[in-house]
């Protein structure tokens, strides 16, 4: 294996397909991932991990784990019959926190004009209220005198 490698992976002529980390990896995320990855931990083997149920499609499901995992950026080591397939191309690197960049156009979006609800001003707003004419009659008031307590 060369420096730096943080899984392996190959067969186990006992377990089956097995998952490995180096010293490179911290235990406690190696446990996460390959947990993650359907991978179960062999009792008495500290850093040895064994895909669950390999008898419904474990090829394939091991070649994901690998993939999977170098597409988060690690090194990982594959028997040549596990290794995903040349022709899939380097692995592309994931760009983390896509989320806030995807909130902020959000929120450029939402800041900017819309012309879906658009409406015309008008041509030009009024100065002020126009003032009614004084009537030409004199008001009535009907006032009636309250009895010492309070109106309803």
């Amino acid at each position: 294996m060369q420096p730096g490698t943080h899984f392996a992976f190959g067969t186990h002529e006992i377990h089956g397909f097995v998952a490995s980390f180096t010293p490179a990896m911290p235990v406690h995320l190696a446990h996460w991932y390959l947990d993650r990855e359907e991978f179960e931990p062999v009792p008495g083997t500290q850093p040895l991990f064994r895909l669950r149920a390999p008898e419904y499609d474990g090829p394939r499901r091991t070649r994901q784990a690998v993939h999977d995992l170098r597409r988060q950026g690690y090194t990982v080591h594959a028997d040549i019959a596990l290794a995903p397939s040349p022709s899939a191309g380097p692995p592309r690197l994931v760009r983390p926190h896509r989320v806030p960049e995807h909130r902020a156009r959000l929120a450029q979006a939402g800041a900017g004009r819309t012309t879906q609800r658009f409406t015309p001003p008008a041509a030009s707003p009024p100065a002020a209220r126009p003032i009614p004419s004084k009537p030409t009659y004199p008001p009535t008031v009907h006032l009636t005198a309250a009895g010492g307590g309070r109106s309803r």
